[in-house]
């Protein structure tokens, strides 16, 4: 087919059904964000409803013409439908920004219009960094494997995006279970309902009615009006000559956002993977470019591509499904209606959607490596649980201070430490495997990927870049510093060592034959490595 002539449809009846997938991952993020910067940051509701929200539409609309537009692009080009990349506010990188640099100004200051004007300030400056990632993502994404790429994003769907709406869902069942039902019946099964109605439509209609009757929604008016986008110069400047005074930010900013650009790329190849090949710098320059945008008209939070295309895939969606996406969240930023949408849909109803959208992610990403890579995309998953371990313990510690329990020691705290250690809970080890979790789990993705290849000086190489890594901080380490050789980084130079020099002492037959581990299955295609490079 000649892709010049070729006729992409934006809008099918299935984007429909991937609407309400990608709108309940924007709407969570949102309600979230607003709800910390509102009670949490005392940030008044004019800053969160009137510059934040409208700020973080705006990015959202920004980015999906671009996406829009690859799409279009990308089918002409290959002469067949696509899937749109999804798009959004990053749920992790939201995290850090709130409480890595937006709390620690509030709670320094006591001044939420400061924390304000130094969160876009970081968010512009973050938008900087996460575009500069254009120069080297097509280089990484050459040279990682995809079970490193694919794995690391299976570890954050799994702990992130699947089991904490399940335990949302199992907190209210009621609600819940009557969502799942549909997820399970219409998205996983893939049997269609009567009318052929969207079964995520269907999912989140049926929970909330149930919440309804239960008593569990509200019909809170109050916040409905106008809230136009709006460029904030001087509040940007301000924001970001704090910055500049304060330069231990940066030691914040720069780690998460060279994360931000890497979820970009693992993302990218998700959907290559699922079978749709977008640009993957010019995707990363689109993020940044849309964080920048965002934070000039008042949001500080970066966007991104986002996890879960190949859910989208699954269902046959276009383009269509972003663009309702982006059109409905800047009318109900714009109009007032998220603090509405808030009140009148339960997560549990909403939980359901995401839980699928993991899933689908995990499944995808079993059928898009080779079964014997399926060992590199476990070891990418490890870091991420220990992330989780350590997101639930912080949580813990707060609500413990939060009930009155006085006398708490830190986390962190030598005694503490002891003790958890004493009941079996690594505290040290799994500090060190959260901080830089998707870069950890995608360069040990990679090495086991590799290794299994017979690509030992590949391993090696990317051993050796994680000690580099390591010793200046931007792994296993809450902050930047300068060069340091710990025990972590001597580590990674010892594996990385051996890796490079194995096969240059090691005897051939060694190199050419494997073995087969008793009670394994022989997942290997071909027990010949593959060619040093």
């Amino acid at each position: 087919m000649d892709g010049r002539t070729y006729n992409y449809k934006l809008f099918v009846r299935s984007d429909f059904s991937a609407f309400w997938a990608l709108f309940t991952d924007n709407l969570v993020n949102l309600l979230i964000l607003s709800g910390v910067c509102q009670f949490v940051f005392q940030m008044p509701a004019e800053i969160v409803f009137g510059r934040i929200v409208p700020g973080a539409a705006i990015a959202i609309l920004a980015g999906v013409v671009v996406y829009t537009y690859l799409a279009k692009w990308a089918a002409e080009k290959q002469g067949r439908d696509v899937t749109a990349l999804p798009y959004g506010i990053s749920t992790p990188v939201m995290f850090v920004y709130l409480f890595g640099v937006i709390g620690p100004i509030y709670w320094a200051t006591n001044d939420p219009l400061l924390a304000w004007q130094v969160g876009i300030g970081a968010g512009f400056m973050g938008g900087i960094v996460a575009a500069l990632g254009a120069l080297v993502g097509p280089f990484l994404k050459r040279i990682t494997p995809r079970a490193g790429m694919l794995g690391t994003l299976c570890g954050i769907a799994l702990v992130f995006i699947g089991s904490v709406p399940l335990a949302e869902i199992f907190e209210h069942p009621i609600i819940g279970f009557t969502s799942l039902l549909f997820i399970l019946w219409g998205l996983i099964g893939r049997f269609r309902l009567p009318g052929n109605v969207p079964a995520g439509l269907v999912a989140i209609g049926a929970g909330t009615l149930i919440a309804i009757l239960l008593g569990e929604s509200s019909f809170d008016t109050s916040g409905i009006g106008f809230y136009p986008p709006v460029p904030y110069f001087g509040d940007l400047i301000a924001g970001v000559q704090y910055l500049f005074a304060n330069p231990e930010l940066f030691l914040v900013l720069i780690p998460v956002q060279i994360y931000n650009f890497i979820e970009t790329m693992n993302n990218v190849e998700s959907a290559e993977a699922a079978g749709d090949s977008y640009p993957v710098g010019l995707c990363q320059l689109t993020d940044g470019a849309g964080t920048m945008i965002g934070a000039l008209f008042g949001s500080p939070f970066p966007t991104t591509v986002y996890i879960g295309h190949p859910a989208y895939k699954r269902l046959d969606a276009h383009a269509g499904y972003i663009v309702g996406v982006a059109l409905v969240i800047g009318a109900a930023a714009f109009l007032g209606f998220l603090s509405f949408l808030a009140g009148l849909i339960p997560i549990a109803a909403a939980a359901p959607v995401l839980v699928f959208v993991s899933v689908s992610l995990i499944t995808n990403t079993a059928w898009a490596v080779k079964p014997m890579h399926m060992a590199a995309v476990s070891f990418a998953i490890l870091p991420h649980i220990s992330a989780f371990l350590m997101t639930k313990w912080g949580s813990l510690m707060n609500a413990l201070r939060s009930s009155g329990v006085e006398g708490l020691p830190s986390l962190g705290d030598d005694s503490l430490t002891a003790a958890l250690l004493v009941e079996g809970a690594h505290y040290e080890g799994h500090l060190a495997l959260s901080q830089g979790a998707i870069l950890t789990g995608l360069i040990w993705g990679a090495i086991v990927a590799d290794v299994i290849d017979g690509r030992f000086r590949m391993a090696g190489g990317f051993s050796i870049a994680a000690a580099v890594m390591s010793s200046v901080g931007i792994i296993h380490s809450f902050t930047l510093q300068m060069p340091q050789l710990d025990g972590i980084t001597i580590g990674y130079l010892i594996i990385g060592g051996f890796l490079y020099l194995y096969p240059q002492i090691a005897p051939k037959e060694n190199l050419e034959n494997r073995i087969i581990v008793p009670d394994e299955p022989d997942f290997l295609d071909d027990h010949k490595p593959a060619p040093q490079t």
